[in-house]
């Protein structure tokens, strides 16, 4: 297992970068001598860990210092400013000469800076740039050196996830903070090809970078990541379960594989390039290099099902689903879904039955949630139910064509689906389809002729019927009972002659839930939309009383102030929505538009004057959208005829909006206003200047260039814009204006 996910690391990084990686890093940086072993029999250079992995260091054995002393740094007092070097040897064998050293395996290792990496994940450090530079100089070293290496690491899912936006500060930080300071960014490759180790290193037996005591957190109840009083007692047995079903799919997989390739552990290495590219072409072109015979359709079939088997033998010991304190949530759930999907493939393609075993051994893990007691009643409650058949995928689809034209050919997440027949029919508030399609699937080409009939009864209430084509005549016959059942307007009839048919009858609740959302979204959406009528009628027919409470100071009858934000709030997306779409056909001058935005101003006054609580969401999207294509448009459009009408569209925009007391996230139009400077001279480069002096040397050599012909009113509107964005910009306007 540790070999295949080594090839298929490399294979991955090499299909994206075009070419062989030099480093790796290791999950949780779990380490150990025998990983070692392996990673540096597959060609890797170097691996990143954790400060706290290390053991003891020296310098590296030369011919004038052959023993040189150990340092003991197993409290994570190792030095990150350099790489080790780590020597494939008993931890009980003698040092050797320097000369010696040639001939023995080893792999370097760099170890990141700690208090830093985890100020960058759990801290504020990575709220400015200025901010991360600060803290980086404290690292540097005083002492003259040619080159230090400060290295950092932190989780990926702490931009944009964790800590929304702080990319863009380490991005800065890449492009003027580090230059400015003399630094360089590189990778550890780079580094490593420039600054050979001159230390040795030995780690501790087996470690990882969470858990305090090796790798329990992955195998026992050792308390990491618990909280609020809970055991994971559940670990080990999981784990257990989890080891004897891979064991079972060992079996299975050399047993069937040998029939079918000529190597199954090489098919399973060279799987990654099915995985990176499902093409029926590349399916094609790996079974012919592993097959050991023609293969049938249903054999090419069982081939991929014993692939994808070992894929989700070895997706089931993510280790996220171990890291938490409970069996229970989406990420232990998520491996028992692997664990299921394995456990299904090995029933199709050998009859092999390992579902009950499997559940009983995880009653052993128990839950600390009283609903589910054991890890068994959560693969009952939360993992059966998540299953997914070809007809479940038949339902889906029948359900969602009611709503979404779909193609002839329409590919369903991994599912490819070819419509043979559909029909579609409404009367009333009933609607019924009936078609015929192929199914198949692009993970395992297993493929399926289905035919469907889906009722839809108004509101949320679907009636789903899926079966297998048996032939052209029964299924001409099952259309023209239905639609003639249709056309007597009786819904149990029609769902009566579809349960007669057979077949598994599915409801909304059986859809994937993105579509069932999307699905119930659409169909409330009807409902809103007759209440925003009944609303927008009883603040019309009241409007006199609500001002008139407003003006006497009287306390507003919540059931009037209600209507009123409705309503105001509904003419107000309306007319938003009417000004983005006529603002991308039109001119700003054209007076289609610019009524949107006076009718706007309009609706702000009313809002103000009855002290209306508008819903933020909707608006501020729109405004939003509409400011980024006003500075868009000024970035690729600087004329100045028509600048000084774009510059004061955006500022009436940012006025409404803040009539309208909306918060407007501006971190996109900030972005877009600088973008709006680089026409103005492109020679200059942020590098090389503070922010003051570039716009002021921007503006001023592209007017002297004629590039720009702004007036100098122009460039401080200009400016003044910026300031509206929350960009402090009053010594340049005081520069361009002293007076």
């Amino acid at each position: 297992d540790k070999l295949t996910q080594i090839r298929w690391g490399k294979a991955d990084f090499k299909a994206r970068f075009g070419r062989d990686p030099e480093g790796l890093w290791l999950a949780e940086t779990a380490v150990d001598y025998s990983t070692l072993e392996v990673l540096v029999a597959e060609g890797i250079k170097f691996i990143v860990l954790a400060p706290s992995q290390a053991q003891r260091c020296r310098p590296l054995p030369i011919a004038e210092q052959p023993n040189p002393d150990w340092i003991e740094v197993g409290g994570g007092q190792i030095d990150p400013v350099q790489p080790y070097r780590c020597y494939l040897k008993s931890a009980d064998s003698e040092p050797k000469a320097d000369q010696e050293f040639s001939q023995e395996s080893y792999i370097d290792i760099f170890f990141y800076d700690g208090p830093i990496s985890r100020d960058m994940g759990f801290n504020d450090l990575l709220s400015n740039s200025q901010h991360l530079a600060g803290r980086l100089a404290q690292a540097v070293r005083g002492d003259q050196r040619t080159a230090q290496l400060i290295s950092v690491a932190t989780d990926g899912e702490t931009f944009g996830h964790h800590k929304g936006g702080t990319e863009k500060a380490l991005a800065y930080a890449f492009m003027a903070e580090f230059p400015r300071r003399g630094w360089q960014v590189t990778n550890y490759a780079h580094y490593l090809s420039l600054s050979p180790p001159r230390w040795q290193v030995e780690l501790k037996p087996v470690t990882a970078w969470s858990c305090s005591h090796g790798v329990d957190r992955w195998q026992a109840d050792c308390g990491c990541g618990g909280g609020g009083g809970w055991h994971q007692r559940w670990r080990k047995p999981l784990r257990e379960s989890l080891d004897w079903l891979r064991d079972q799919l060992i079996k299975l997989f050399e047993e069937q594989g040998r029939k079918l390739f000529r190597d199954p552990w090489e098919a399973r290495d060279h799987y990654i390039q099915v995985m990176l590219n499902r093409s029926p072409v590349t399916i094609n072109r790996f079974l012919a290099q592993h097959q050991n015979s023609r293969l049938s359709p249903a054999e090419r079939s069982d081939a991929l099902r014993l692939l994808e088997m070992q894929r989700h033998s070895l997706l089931m010991y993510t280790s996220c689903g171990w890291f938490f304190d409970e069996i229970s949530r989406p990420e232990g759930v998520q491996v028992l879904q692997y664990a299921a999907r394995a456990i299904e493939l090995a029933g199709d393609v050998a009859g092999l039955q390992l579902e009950k075993s499997f559940i009983r051994k995880l009653g052993a893990a128990p839950s600390n949630v009283d609903l589910f007691q054991t890890g068994a009643e959560v693969y009952r409650q939360l993992v059966s139910p998540a299953q997914i058949s070809l007809e479940q995928v038949a339902a889906h689809y029948a359900m969602t064509s009611l709503f979404t034209p779909y193609a002839r050919d329409q590919r369903v997440y991994c599912y490819e689906i070819h419509q043979l027949d559909y029909q579609m029919q409404r009367l009333g508030t009933l609607t019924l389809a009936v078609g015929q399609i192929q199914l198949t699937s692009e993970m395992t080409r297993d493929s399926k002729a289905l035919t469907f009939a889906v009722l839809h009864l108004g509101g949320w209430d679907f009636h789903c019927c899926v079966q297998s084509f048996s032939g052209r005549r029964a299924y001409g016959q099952l259309k023209e009972l239905l639609f003639e059942t249709l056309s007597q307007a009786s819904a149990a009839q029609i769902i009566l002659a579809m349960s007669r048919q057979g077949g598994q009858c599915y409801s909304l609740r059986d859809l994937f839930a993105e579509e069932r959302h999307k699905i119930m979204r659409l169909l409330n959406q009807e409902t809103l939309t007759r209440l925003d009528q009944l609303y927008m009628q009883v603040y019309r027919d009241n409007y006199s009383v609500l001002a008139a409470f407003h003006r006497d100071g009287l306390e507003v009858p919540q059931e009037l102030q209600v209507a009123a934000e409705i309503a105001i709030g509904l003419r107000a997306t309306t007319a938003l929505q009417s000004l983005e779409r006529e603002r991308g056909e039109l001119p700003l001058s054209d007076p289609q538009v610019l009524g949107y935005l006076t009718e706007l101003e309009a609706i702000a006054t009313e809002a103000v004057h009855l002290r209306c609580h508008l819903n933020p969401v909707p608006l501020k999207q729109s405004f939003e959208r509409l400011i980024l294509q006003a500075l868009w448009d000024l970035s690729h459009d600087t004329h100045p005829e028509t600048v000084e009408a774009k510059l004061a569209w955006i500022t009436r925009l940012l006025d409404l909006a803040k009539r309208l007391q909306l918060q407007l996230s501006i971190d996109r139009a900030q972005e877009a206003y600088f973008q709006a400077l680089q026409p103005l001279l492109q020679q200059l480069t942020l590098q090389q200047l503070t922010l003051q002096q570039l716009i002021l040397q921007q503006l001023t050599a592209a007017q002297a260039d004629g590039d720009l012909d702004w007036s100098p009113a122009q460039i401080q509107q200009f400016l003044q814009l910026g300031q509206r964005l929350a960009i402090d910009l009053r010594s340049w306007i005081d520069t361009l204006n002293p007076s």
